[in-house]
């Protein structure tokens, strides 16, 4: 892979890079065990109607089910390890003058492979909120010793939610935001691991090619944001990435 000349091509692009985003989605954390929605036979809503656990009404109507779903994916999302694509996104921030990553996965991987600056889409599922959106910011630690499912608020007594969008919520408009005017500035964008399918993160890409960012586009599979891709490497990102990070070094260094 390392001389193939798609790889080289792309390792040229950024290594000449002044503002990066690297945009990433679910396939990004398959790698590290941590089960995709969307995927057939295998993903999460194979097995179970996102209606009855991803939406307000379903929370409202049976807390403590949804919360025990949940708390099955926290525990998953703390025992995942970053991943070598993980890491190497994360490293291109000691060989690139301003990397930003966006990200639709809501598990925290990014930030723990060493990542500085995450825009997180979807939220984060190992933060939370109370039922009103008032108080923010919980960690699993500030309600560590609560029996009740879900857990309340230690500030208002409502009941607690993952931080993360369900269904017929908007994006944080602070994320999305920001995510747009970074993909409107950057001159390459690197899209990791992500179906192309949900909009409106779907559309960054696109937003970056039509301002003139050169964008690489990384998955095992061509997808729907290929169009918008000037460079397609099929794999997995865990293997293309460490072998792109590599031959960026090269190029800055030789």
């Amino acid at each position: 892979m390392a001389q193939d000349p798609r790889v080289q091509s792309a390792a040229r692009a950024l290594a000449r890079s002044r503002r990066l985003v690297v945009f990433t989605g679910a396939g990004v954390s398959k790698e590290s065990g941590i089960a995709t929605f969307r995927e057939p036979e295998t993903g999460l809503w194979a097995q179970y109607d996102p209606m009855e656990l991803a939406t307000y009404e379903a929370y409202v109507r049976r807390p403590a089910f949804v919360w025990s779903w949940y708390e099955h994916r926290f525990g998953a999302a703390a025992a995942a390890a970053p991943n070598p694509g993980h890491r190497a996104i994360a490293e291109l921030e000691h060989l690139l003058p301003r990397v930003s990553v966006v990200t639709q996965n809501i598990d925290g991987l990014h930030q723990r492979a060493g990542s500085s600056d995450v825009i997180e889409l979807h939220g984060n599922m190992l933060r939370f909120k109370c039922l009103s959106g008032r108080h923010t910011g919980f960690v699993l630690d500030d309600f560590a010793g609560q029996d009740e499912k879900p857990p309340r608020c230690p500030d208002c007594g409502d009941p607690l939610r993952p931080d993360v969008v369900w269904f017929g919520e908007a994006l944080p408009a602070d994320a999305i935001d920001r995510a747009q005017a970074l993909s409107a500035a950057c001159d390459v964008m690197l899209v990791v691991g992500t179906s192309g399918v949900v909009y409106p993160a779907a559309g960054l890409p696109f937003l970056a090619a039509e301002a003139g960012a050169t964008v690489i586009d990384v998955n095992p599979e061509r997808d729907a944001l290929a169009a918008a891709a000037e460079i397609f490497l099929r794999g997995p990102g865990g293997e293309v990435l460490p072998q792109l990070v590599a031959s960026v070094r090269e190029h800055l260094t030789g």
